[in-house]
């Protein structure tokens, strides 16, 4: 009887620690699980004011997106504006050069015609005529600037001769430059005054007659009265002959003169003089040049095509 007794105790006495365990286990996990909800509201709450405060940045950020939209459909309106402003304003400026552009052009072509006019009132007229008894070089004519050729270019025994001043340097440059060649180039004669001309032409009537007139022009009516006209030889011919074509000399004049403007006056079947390959006249090398280019001669052109290059004709 005490036995059993003392095993129901015993029995007993499990029972209630076990469920004393179980209870404070419980009551643990209560608290815990107190705890664990706590947490979870606090979380939940922070989220909520977080979520809260993200939504009024987002809705701030909105406000200020559709503000900067608005500012950015202002400034392209503007810039849209500007640039068409811009635009007219090109259009104007180009209106404004092509009128400056067009002006410069009317300034330019009336200074070119100024300085054409200059030039033209400095030189002679009458250099480029053609006095081979078709003009008339009036008597009081001289030319407007007439210089002393070196005598080192003159065949010996001649007297002192003259030349344009204006072209004598065409002149020198010829004679030099068929120096450099080997050819020795000596002048016989260059200007003559209308009194000189009309004295020459009367020796020569002397001893010749109306055959001067085959060869030796009357006062007005030569070239060399210009100035810019000269007789060419070499130390061999030493003289205005007609042997002179069969010199070197000749030969060169004829391959060179006109690039220094000279061209031959009275070549083979021309219808004035006898044939002379010792007279030269400075036209200009513009002309000279031309002329050489297209194989035809100073008479071959119309006086008024002539006349074109009388402006250029000492460049």
């Amino acid at each position: 009887m005490i036995q059993k007794a003392g095993i129901w105790f015993a029995s007993t006495l499990t029972i209630i620690i076990i469920l004393s365990g179980v209870t404070v286990y419980l009551f643990i996990q209560k608290q815990n699980q107190a705890e664990k909800i706590k947490f979870l509201l606090e979380e939940r709450n922070y989220f909520l004011l977080e979520n809260a405060s993200t939504t009024n940045k987002l809705e701030s950020a909105n406000l200020t997106i559709i503000t900067l939209t608005e500012q950015i459909n202002y400034l392209n309106e503007e810039t849209s504006r500007l640039n068409n402003k811009i635009a007219d304003n090109d259009l104007e400026l180009n209106r404004e050069k092509n009128k400056n552009e067009e002006f410069a052009g009317k300034i330019k072509k009336i200074s070119g015609t100024i300085e054409v006019l200059d030039k033209l009132s400095k030189t002679d007229e009458e250099l480029l005529a053609k006095y081979s008894k078709t003009y008339f070089l009036n008597e009081n004519f001289i030319p407007m600037k007439v210089s002393k050729i070196d005598e080192k270019y003159i065949l010996a025994g001649k007297k002192d001769q003259y030349f344009h001043g204006d072209a004598i340097k065409f002149l020198i440059d010829m004679i030099e430059e068929a120096s450099k060649d080997g050819i020795d180039l000596k002048i016989i004669s260059a200007y003559r005054s209308f009194e000189e001309q009309a004295d020459l032409k009367g020796q020569f009537s002397q001893i010749y007659g109306t055959g001067a007139n085959t060869f030796s022009a009357d006062q007005g009516y030569s070239e060399h009265q210009l100035g810019t006209t000269v007789d060419i030889t070499d130390k061999a011919t030493a003289g205005t002959y007609t042997s002179f074509e069969n010199t070197e000399a000749f030969v060169w004049l004829q391959d060179n003169a006109h690039r220094f403007g000279f061209i031959l006056s009275y070549p083979k079947n021309n219808n004035f003089y006898i044939y002379e390959p010792w007279h030269w006249r400075f036209i200009g090398r513009d002309l000279a040049k031309d002329l050489n280019r297209n194989k035809v001669s100073f008479q071959d052109w119309d006086q008024r095509k002539i006349d074109e290059y009388l402006v250029k004709i000492f460049d």
